[in-house]
């Protein structure tokens, strides 16, 4: 097999969805690539550098909607573009540890600029756009650390919990809710609300129009 950056990106998310990021290791990846460690370093630094590229290549493939289409209106493109972004947390085991608190590629800041610019285009100014692009992108990688991590006796504990909250009323109707909705249209509730409280403030920062002095007859 030749040794080149797409193998072993390849077969290093193979890994991830195999064994999971606690025991991802450099020493795993270059036992199942057939190679010394020292090999991978050619490609990549470190590991902290190959799991950038692992997230990065991982993005490329499954977060699509990056930028509008024609005649969409930016609350429309925020709400798809992060939806796409978590469809791509969630194509890999791990997907939104791998990506937490990673820092975006400068190859990809022509990228980053022509989604801030397409966002003020459609009406959002740059410094809200840019604060609103960040919440949304941490709230879905919060929400999708919340799906990944839920723990194999999950079911049994949420038994327990409700039935603990059985005697109280309000925390009783809340989990039911809770628990019938599920993580896609909880993770559409908090878009919605994420989106029209940006809608509000903007609205209430806006300055009132002036008034046109009726004509005197």
């Amino acid at each position: 097999m030749k040794l080149d950056r797409e193998v072993i990106l390849e077969t290093a998310l193979t890994l991830l969805d195999e064994v999971g990021m606690d025991k991802l290791s450099t020493r795993l990846l270059a036992e199942r690539l057939g190679v010394q460690q020292p090999a991978l370093y050619w490609h990549f630094r470190n590991k902290r550098a190959l799991l950038d590229a692992m997230n990065g290549e991982i993005l490329r493939r499954v977060h699509e909607r990056k930028l509008p289409e024609p005649g969409e209106t930016w609350d429309a493109f925020l709400r798809e573009n992060a939806r796409s972004f978590r469809r791509a947390l969630l194509a890999r085991r791990d997907g939104a540890r791998l990506h937490a608190g990673s820092e975006p590629d400068p190859a990809d800041l022509d990228m980053v600029e022509e989604q801030l610019a397409s966002v003020v285009r459609l009406g959002l100014p740059a410094p809200q756009a840019m604060t609103l692009l960040i919440a949304l992108g941490r709230y879905t990688v919060g929400c999708v650390l919340e799906q990944q991590a839920t723990p194999p006796d999950a079911a049994e504990q949420q038994q327990a919990l409700d039935a603990a909250a059985a005697s109280r009323p309000l925390l009783a109707e809340a989990f039911a809710n809770y628990r019938r909705a599920g993580p896609d249209a909880l993770f559409e509730i908090g878009i919605d609300l994420m989106l029209e409280g940006a809608k509000a403030r903007m609205a209430g920062n806006a300055p009132p129009k002036r008034r046109t002095a009726a004509p005197r007859r």
